[in-house]
Order: structure tokens, then sequence, then C-alpha cells
């Protein structure tokens, strides 16, 4: 048998990638400075794999931002709109790289970023590839190669790891009509033959091919497409080992597809369709040998070494050991680095844990029991691990009969409001008296050092609970009276006592557990710390309700109650694998149900119950969706459905294609939806203009997630495209996201510019 893993996580085990990213955007560090954070990063990944006797460790597994990126710049998907930075003079490779991803506004040019959508269903957000008829690629960075030497001076012969051409061509969008983007295949494939060339020229023997594309529904033009360019690379290169990766799901009716692809190993994931297994095995042909992704990449449970091995059994009574190969499901991406640096967890929690780090150990353990040759300390880490299992099974700490039993009594009435929108869109034009195209923000404001460093302090002992209150209250008085002076309409107290929008509530709600150093990638340098799942959640008392009954004391305008809706609180959470997700979703609903009425009776008349994630948790295959969406929408109106007609509310909903599921979208029922739609120019409206969507919607009108601020004029421009579509009086106006990343000069100048674009707008229309 062998062992390999997928991919590692790249931000570093105190999120040294972060730092330095930052602080070279900021000027305070030059390039060889970044590049050598990055070096020690990938030498510290190789060590850590190398030392735990992984045979095949990944080499370009690791980013400066985001994979998917890195293959644009690596075939030359480059738009034309940067070639103007790559001629600049003193700008380097990752100059334009991070322009693509953050857009570029200086030395005269002002040039928007490149689209950013959700990995699939995680919380991983990747740079949308931009394709063209005719397009032609071009080898234009040395990256993968400067890794392979990297690892090889590290004394790894090491497993270089590429997104597969069919798949990347898939995550891609045509930027114009009139041609599918895999009838570019043909001219992508002589530049992965050049990759391939170079790196076997190198001494390479394995290339990973990361293909998830094939786990989902797939057209005939796609299967055809991936015959015949992998038919095509086989023949280039027969000495070179090729690993097939698929993960997220099944194979299921792909199978006979994938076993057909002339790789030398098929990777598939046990973790999320481990029924996989026994079609792949009846199918699979003696070339093929059998990766067995068991150790789940996703998630931070220990690994149930009994139940991964008799899935080990049963592929080696077929294949032979000599045709298995053992890893985690998918990439190491996911999960935090090391569970070393947890020391506050509760040790009974902590021994159900398993990060990066020790998730690589669980393979190669996996490896010796399977074979028989561990000694000693194996066969001892074998046993603790039964009884981990066990103790996490029958623990006290789970279980909560009350919060059991009040999932159980929910019926249909509470799920739905009062009244139809038609009814409360009247009754919520008496109480709030907002204008045409009112304004308001997502809810955060920017969190600085400053604000962060108080909360360090605060949680240190340096401040006391009263120093730390009158500070936050300092701070949410000065935002309250800055949106006043620049016309906003709908005031936000700005979450300055807010970590993370998920942390936040995690902590103030049983069921929940929390790590010091439990950090994962969300986008570039953005990184979040989810909150882990262990039990039955219920909230012991109010969350938000403080800090927005104190902003409201501040101000005759309106100011919204911000939450974070029950399904992103699910998906941005490690999450309990004991019981369905559905369950777990209910009792977060319900939670979130009593401080939405609490809201309420505190005076708060418009609530905003964030949904960032509700797209991001569709099941890949299409079959599966109406499901998860029936108790996804549920659980939302559950948490929104306590209140009066007159009570406004809102969700946010970012970066997710609405196309598909607007009917769901609909029957959520929020009387204001927010979403992200700058960076596709007010496409994702179209959805909403099609299906004639009857509430109220604010389009966002400038990206958030770059530090480019966007003209007035150009808002304008962005509002008259979605009057186009949507009737004027439904239309809001706002950012596409919250703001708690960027900087106050940024911020300040371009909400000033949103107000006036609304302001405009409004009087085009009258």
């Amino acid at each position: 048998m062998q062992t390999h893993i997928l991919g590692y996580p790249r931000i570093g085990s105190k999120r040294e990638l972060k730092k330095a990213c930052e602080q070279y955007w900021s000027g305070k560090i030059v390039l060889e400075e970044l590049l050598t954070a990055g070096r020690n990063i990938c030498n510290q990944n190789w060590k850590i794999q190398k030392e735990a006797g992984i045979d095949l460790i990944p080499c370009n597994d690791f980013s400066y931002y985001d994979q998917v990126l890195d293959m644009s710049l690596i075939v030359g998907a480059i738009p034309v709109r940067y070639h103007e930075v790559a001629l600049k003079k003193n700008n380097s490779e990752l100059d334009l790289y991070f322009a693509m991803a953050r857009g570029y506004q200086k030395d005269g040019l002002d040039i928007t970023a490149m689209e950013m959508t959700k990995w699939f269903d995680t919380n991983y957000h990747y740079i949308v590839p931009e394709f063209y008829k005719d397009q032609q690629f071009k080898l234009t960075s040395d990256k993968i190669f400067n890794e392979f030497s990297g690892a090889k001076q590290a004394g790894i012969n090491a497993k270089p790891v590429i997104i597969g051409p069919v798949s990347y061509l898939l995550l891609g969008k045509e930027k114009e009509e009139g041609f599918d983007k895999l009838d570019l295949a043909g001219n992508l494939l002589p530049v992965y033959k050049e990759i391939l060339t170079k790196l076997q020229d190198q001494g390479a023997q394995w290339i990973q091919f990361d293909e998830p594309f094939l786990t989902l529904d797939l057209t005939e033009k796609a299967k055809e497409t991936y015959q015949k360019v992998y038919r095509e690379l086989r023949k280039e290169f027969p000495k070179l080992k090729f690993i097939m990766a698929t993960y997220f799901d099944g194979l299921k009716d792909n199978v006979s597809l994938a076993v057909s692809i002339p790789a030398d190993v098929l990777h598939i994931d046990l973790v999320r369709n481990p029924e996989q297994l026994e079609d792949i095995l009846h199918a699979i042909p003696e070339s093929l040998s059998l990766s067995l992704g068991i150790t789940d990449g996703r998630n931070i449970w220990k690994n149930d070494y009994e139940k991964s091995l008799s899935f080990i059994r049963k592929a080696t009574e077929k294949l032979g050991k000599e045709r298995i190969f053992i890893a985690p499901s998918c990439s190491l991406l996911h999960s935090p680095c090391d569970l070393d640096f947890e020391t506050g967890i509760q040790p009974e929690i902590k021994n159900w844990l398993a990060f990066a780090k020790q998730k690589v150990q669980e393979v190669v353990t996996l490896k010796a029991i399977a074979e028989g040759t561990g000694d000693q300390d194996i066969l001892n880490d074998f046993e603790e691990n039964k009884k981990a299992i066990a103790s996490r099974k029958t623990s006290s700490l789970i279980h909560n009969h009350t919060v059991k039993q009040r999932v159980i009594a929910v019926t249909k009435e509470d799920a739905q409001r009062k009244n139809s929108f038609k009814i409360r869109k009247e009754e919520q034009q008496k109480a709030l008296q907002l204008p045409l195209f009112p304004t308001t923000t997502i809810g955060s404001f920017p969190q600085t050092t400053e604000v962060r460093s108080w909360r360090a302090q605060f949680k240190k002992g340096e401040l006391t609970a009263e120093q730390y209150d009158i500070l936050l209250k300092e701070e949410t008085q000065r935002t309250i009276r800055w949106q006043e002076e620049i016309g906003i309409d709908v005031l936000v107290h700005g979450e300055f006592e807010r970590n993370d929008m998920v942390e936040y509530f995690g902590e103030k709600l049983e069921g929940f557990i929390f790590t010091k150093n439990g950090w994962v990638q969300s986008y570039g340098s953005r990184c979040v710390k989810p909150p882990v799942i262990f039990g039955d959640i219920s909230r012991p008392e109010p969350m938000t309700v403080y800090w927005s009954q104190y902003a409201q004391s501040q101000t005759n305008k309106w100011v919204k109650g911000m939450l974070t809706g029950p399904v992103t609180i699910l998906q941005w959470s490690f999450v309990r694998d004991d019981q369905p997700r559905s369950e777990t979703c209910k009792q977060i609903a319900l939670a979130i149900r009593d401080e939405v009425v609490d809201l309420e009776k505190a005076g708060i008349r418009i609530i905003q119950i964030d949904e960032p994630a509700i797209r991001e948790g569709l099941p890949l295959r299409k079959a599966e969706w109406q499901n998860y969406l029936k108790w996804a929408v549920e659980a939302f109106r559950i948490s929104a459905s306590g209140v009066e007609d007159a009570t406004q509310i809102h969700t946010h909903m970012c970066y997710s294609e609405f196309n598909d599921i607007i009917e769901n979208i609909a029957d959520m029922d929020a009387d204001v939806i927010t979403i992200e739609c700058s960076r596709s120019q007010m496409e994702l409206l179209n959805a909403f203009a099609d299906f004639k969507y009857p509430n109220e919607i604010g389009p966002g009108v400038y990206d958030i997630h770059s530090p480019r601020v966007p003209s007035k004029e150009e808002m304008i421009e962005l509002l008259r495209k979605a009057q186009n579509v949507i009737p004027a009086h439904q239309l809001w106006v706002n950012p596409d996201c919250g703001l708690k990343t960027r900087h106050w000069d940024e911020t300040e100048k371009a909400l000033i510019a949103m107000v006036a674009a609304a302001k405009e707008a409004s009087a085009e229309y009258a």
C-alpha cells in the first residue's frame, strides 16, 4: 500500500501567509520577503509529511491566493484588461496575479478584479477563469516548476498537483456568447503537455490531476472531452503516473467514465459517499489502482479506524494491497493546521478531534494497521482510537433532551409569517417611511487594528469589561454619527464587538466549542476560525439585543439588528457528524428565532438574518437538491417567522448563482434580499427578473473584496442596469458584502459615492 496527501493547508500554522501577503500589499515588506514566507510554509508542510512517513507528498498545492488563479496564470488565461499591469515598470508576476484577484487602482490604472465564487460546496472562494471564443493559451509562469525544485532541494521527489484541464475549463465562465468553454480544450491541451514535459524533465514520476467535476452531473460533451483529453495526455506521457483525484461526492453514474480514463490511480471520496466503493470495485479494470479517501479532509473529527479498515479490507480483498492507496478524502486545505496548538479545549472533546497534521498521521497509522506492520505504539494508537470513538458516542456532553423535544414540537405554522409579503409591505411602509432606493450596508464596518487590539486586551484581562464596553460604545456611536452625516437611510451598529459572523454567535450558544488557532482559508488572505458543533444547540440568553438597542438609542433613523442565519452557521462550522445536518440546522433556527423575537421586543424593526451560505450547501447532484432546499428554507423561515408584519426581515447572500434555485429563494419569504452583483455587472439580477421576484432586493453596487474604490458614475451605471430588469420600487442600494475587512479611508469614499449614486438614481427615476 502507499499513502498520499491530496493537498496541505497553505496559510501556515500561525497564518504566516496571511500576514506576509497583507504586509506586501500595504508596502511594509518587499517581494523577496513575501516569497521567503511562502517557501518557509512549503518547507514546513513537506517536513511534516516526510517525518510522518507519507509516501507521495504533494507540491503545487501551495498558493499565494488561490489555486485556480494559479492555473489561470500558468496557462496564460490573463484577461486583456490586466496586460497594462504586467507592462508597468517594477511590477512582478505576483503583482499581476494579485491585480487579477483584487483589482488594481494605481499608476493611472483602474481595473476591476476577476469574479470570485464558491469552490463547490465549501466556504472556500476561487477566482473564476474568464474564457473567450478561440482563446489561445501560453505557459506564462514557472511557479509549478519552482515548487517541484524546492521539494527536491528538501529531499522529496514530490507529486505535483494540477487542476485537471476539463475541471479547469468547467470552473470558468464564457465572457462572450456563441461558444462553449469546452471547445477550448484543444487550445489548452498543448500548454498542459508543455507543463508535463518540463515536470518529467525535472524528474517528476507522479502527477495528481484534480478532476472534481467527475462527481457532478456531466453533459455528454463533457464526458467526451474527458476521454479525448486524457487519451492524448496518456499517449504523450506513457511513463508518468497519473492520479485522477475526485472528491466532495461519489462518482455515481460517472463510474464507468472515471474507470475508463487512462490513469494509474483513481482517488475517490469515501467520507462523502461511502456507498460508491461497491460500484467502483465491481467496475475497476486491472490496470487501475484505487486511492481510498477515508480520512475526512473537510471536518475535524478523529477518524474511526475500525470503520476505515473495513473499507481497506474490502478493497484489498478485491484488488490486492499493492493496488491500494490510502489518503484523506480531499485536500486538507479545508482543515485547520495542527491540534497541538489547542490548549484550551476540554480534554474529553479534544480527544475526539484531528486537524491536518493529525490527519496525516492517521493515514500513515491506517496503512500500518492494515498491513500488520505496526509496532506496539501503533497498536496502542488503535486501542486509544477505539476508546475515543466510543467515548464520543456515549458522552453526556452531547445530548440535551429539552432541545430535542422542542425540535419535535415544531409545526408548519412556526415556519410562516402571519401574512403575505404584499400585506407586510404596506405595514412596513407605514412604519418605516423609507425613500425610493433606500441605502444601507450589509452590517459590519472596518475592524481596525485598534478595535482588534481592544478585543485582544479584553481577552487577556488587560481591559476590564467596563472599559471594553466604553470603547466599543464610543466606536459604535462614532459610526452611527458618520452614517447619519453622509445620509445612509438604514444604519447598522458596525459589529465592533464581533470577531467573526459565525464564531460570535457560536460563542453565545450551547453545543459549540472554539479553537484558538483553528484557522482555515476562505479566500486570499481572509481566514476564518469555524466553531465546532459537538452537541445539541440552544440559546441560554440574548446575544445581540444589548448592542442593537444601544445603537438604536443613538439615532432617530432605523438601525438593523444583525444576525447570522441557521444554514450559514451550520455551513461555516465544523458540524457534528452523528446526526443529520437538517436536525442540527433546525436546532440553530430555533435559537435564532428566539433572538429575532427579543430584538423586536427591544424596538428593532429591521432585522437582517444573513444566509450567504444557502447556495453553498446545495448537494453537488441536482437530484439531491430538493431534499436539502426543503429543510434549509424551512430553517430560515422558522428563524424569521416569529415577528409582526411591520417588522422587516432582510437576508443577505453573496457569490451565488441563483438561476436554478430562485424559486427556493423566493420561498424563504424575506422582505428584502441583498446580493453580490458588482463583479458580475448585475448579471445575477437576471434570475430575479425572469422569475418576477416579488419582494425587495438590494443588488450590491460595489465590490468590497477589493481595495479598489468605485466612482459614483460607475455605481449609477450599475443601478441603471438594475432598473432595466427590476422595478425601481423594489430596489435597495448597498455594497456587495460586509465591510469588516476594509480600511476606513476606502470605505468612507465608497459609501459617500454610493449614497450620491442612490440620490441621483432616485432623481432620474422621478
